[in-house]
């Protein structure tokens, strides 16, 4: 009683006002660096370079003239373009008119694109040149009426005329002195990110402008970032926003180097013409950088720069030549719904002093929770209940906290179905170590189960990685009339490799792993991946014809 007493007389006349409760929005970083460092470089896209109070401006005018145009708070405008001036400013501009954006995959085909436009129900779509065929194609297949605005990048490969207008003369139109329509509610969307497809199964993630603005911080937090970073784009914009990283590298005031095309050898020249300092990254896109010409025998970097790697971990052997090579690595995990990356491989000061075999190890874990994600478990998938801290019993990963979505758009059966029990489902398999850091073993879909024995994909993945001839590879589990299931193996070859059989990498397998977890089965293939760099196992698993996921959760043996 006498704590409610308490609270109740500092509830009075302690109300919010308008001089105590902003709501949180990501969109302040930009007001206050534009302030702050107008004239310091912002962007830079080939010979362009592009000051803080100049990009400002450039957003308020897109701002302004979305709603000259008709766009409404609330209303959906997409934008299909690769990592340019154009999808940054995006970022801001889109929300400053109270829209919500809606950033898409643009390696998806027409129908994925015309279906995420009907479903998102948007009133305008950017496009950059490029794409100009394929949305002419998209066209054709929606059935609602969309202003289009063409983007003519000059690094852009020609592309047939399209659209209503071009952009810089929508720009035009807008009034550079517009302040913005600026949330009324930190609850309200700022985004609608589409999942990437690597369950086949794509849905509207609806992001807050309270989430980004706290995972913003985060990634600035988390990740150490300091004044004015130098950022190259080779995480995709599209994806979950760029983990957050349009808005944090602003509210540092960093500079965002543009990428339209992410290979090894972009990457590197970047680095070099730019003074690139920090980049994010999927595994496989630090595999190609190792296994690019020359890449595992070229020199440390002239200075440090620092990689966000996220997604599975980076087989040991790529982790440990890039990191020769001057990249400082730091894995992380995260998802579209938890709007970025809020869990990572925190570095301890004392594994400084441990054998560089035994770092690698460490730095493959996926970790800890980030400072501003309030829980993080791994649980039993069948109880419920916490897994212990062995490093060998395996739950589901789940999350909780103010940087998780508001849900899918228009999908309430699947939101519910997400945050059943209070938590976020993140369907990833993991154990905890003794120290509390998490580990993943694999996806929940991609456990193999063979003869009641748990096998984990990412394990025997890792051993084909360390044979000198394999570029890529992915494993599923494939139907056994003995066993139930066995590994099946896709690889990639390296192009120089030569002649290599599928019985040369079982055999490798045999000498590396216990024999019941090596694959039954090598294919041959290029391997599918979406834009991110994730490999699309659901193809995979269609081509093995592997069970159902369910099935296998109603089987997972947690004491495995």
């Amino acid at each position: 009683m006498g704590i409610a007493m308490s609270y109740e007389n500092y509830r009075t006349s302690l109300d919010k006002n308008a001089a105590n409760f902003i709501p949180l929005t990501p969109l302040t970083f930009l007001e206050r660096t534009a302030d702050v460092y107008p004239d310091r470089i912002a962007l830079v896209h080939g010979d362009l370079k592009q000051s803080w109070g100049e990009t400002r401006t450039r957003c308020r005018r897109l701002a302004s003239a979305l709603i000259r145009q008709g766009v409404k708070p609330g209303d959906t405008v997409s934008v299909l373009c690769p990592n340019t001036p154009a999808m940054l400013e995006a970022h801001f501009g889109i929300p400053w008119a109270g829209a919500v954006l809606n950033a898409i995959n643009h390696r998806l085909d027409a129908d994925g694109i015309a279906y995420i436009l009907e479903h998102g129900e948007s009133k305008v779509l950017l496009v950059d040149r490029e794409f100009s065929g394929l949305t002419a194609k998209v066209l054709e297949a929606v059935k609602s009426t969309i202003f289009v605005i063409r983007i003519d990048d000059p690094l852009a490969p020609e592309g047939a005329p399209i659209g209503d207008i071009e952009y810089e003369e929508f720009l035009r139109q807008g009034d550079a002195d517009f302040r913005g329509l600026w949330p009324q509610d930190e609850w309200d969307p700022i985004a609608l990110n589409y999942t990437s497809g690597t369950t086949g199964d794509p849905k509207g993630v609806v992001p807050s402008h309270r989430g980004t603005h706290l995972m913003s911080m985060a990634q600035i937090v988390n990740w150490s970032v300091p004044t004015h970073p130098v950022y190259l784009w080779t995480l995709p914009m599209f994806h979950a926003n760029g983990w957050c990283f349009t808005w944090a590298i602003t509210a540092v005031a960093g500079t965002h180097v543009c990428l339209r095309k992410v290979t090894a050898h972009d990457i590197n020249a970047a680095i070099e013409r730019y003074g690139v300092t920090h980049f994010c990254a999927a595994p496989i896109v630090l595999a190609n950088l190792v296994q690019s010409p020359g890449g595992s025998e070229a020199a440390p970097r002239a200075h440090p720069v620092r990689v966000l790697t996220a997604g599975s971990p980076p087989p040991a052997a790529v982790l440990k030549t890039i990191q020769e090579r001057g990249f400082l690595v730091d894995h992380v995990y995260g998802m579209t719904e938890a709007s970025g990356t809020p869990i990572s491989c925190a570095w301890q000061e004392e594994w400084d002093g441990r054998p560089q075999a035994e770092q690698v190890l460490l730095r493959a874990r996926q970790g800890v929770r980030c400072a501003l994600l309030d829980e993080l478990a791994v649980l039993d998938p069948i109880t419920g209940e916490p897994v212990p801290s062995d490093g060998k019993t395996v739950g589901e990963i789940m999350v909780r906290g103010n940087m998780v979505m508001k849900g899918y758009y228009r999908n309430p059966a699947a939101t519910e179905k997400a945050f059943a029990g209070g938590w976020l489902g993140t369907g990833d398999l993991a154990v905890v170590h003794p120290d509390g850091y998490i580990q993943i073993t694999d996806r929940l879909k991609d456990i193999i189960i063979s003869g009641g024995e748990n096998i984990s994909s990412v394990e025997v993945e890792d051993i084909l990685y360390r044979h000198p001839a394999v570029l890529n590879a992915a494993v599923v589990a494939q139907p056994d009339e003995k066993w139930g299931e066995t590994p099946c193996a896709f690889v990639e070859i390296k192009a120089d490799a030569g002649v290599v059989s599928e019985e040369d990498l079982i055999a490798f397998c045999r000498e590396n792993l216990a024999h019941f977890k090596c694959p039954r089965r090598i294919i041959f293939m290029e391997l599918p991946k979406t834009a991110t760099g994730k490999l699309q196992k659901f193809r995979l698993r269609e081509i093995a014809g592997s069970r159902d996921a369910i099935t296998k959760l109603a089987t997972l043996s947690p004491q495995r």
